[in-house]
């Protein structure tokens, strides 16, 4: 019987021994989204970054009760795992959705979207984007009122 050994890691760069690495809590600074990619406060966690082994990034992004992003679209696509609270997402020219923990949101490449919190409750997600030619995600208009309180 062998032992399993982890032999790669997102957080070795390129020509680095490649050994499990941990990346303690606490060790990355939170931000606040911009506010030109958000309406209402929302706080980004950074988990990973994208690496020669992972092309991929991870962050927590919690939204206020009423806050959201702007519309969107993702290069190499992106992944949302509802982590608490209750959301909402939306697919352009689709009908706004009501997301819970547990719920996986699959963001395909290039697809228009944005997601955020439901009006009276917060929402914390764990968003896993593919990286293509070194960005994660293209920003587009803000999400109107209207379009928000669609439901």
């Amino acid at each position: 019987m062998g032992i399993a050994v982890c032999a790669a890691t997102p957080f070795a760069q390129a020509g680095e021994a490649a050994t499990q690495q941990i990346a303690r809590a606490g060790t990355q600074a939170s931000a606040a989204g911009p506010e030109a990619n958000f309406t209402g406060r929302v706080r980004v966690d950074p988990l990973f970054p994208a690496s020669a082994q992972i092309n991929a990034s991870g962050a927590y992004v919690t939204f206020e009760p009423g806050a959201r992003s702007a519309w969107h679209t993702h290069p190499a696509g992106q992944r949302l795992v509802v982590v608490s609270g209750v959301g909402l997402t939306q697919e352009w020219g689709k009908p706004v959705q009501e997301i819970r923990p547990g719920d996986v949101v699959v963001c395909p490449p290039g697809v228009k979207h944005w997601h955020g919190a439901a009006p009276t409750t917060a929402m914390t997600h764990l968003a896993v984007s593919g990286v293509l030619d070194g960005k994660t995600v293209e920003w587009m208009e803000k999400v109107t009122d209207d379009q928000y309180n669609a439901r």
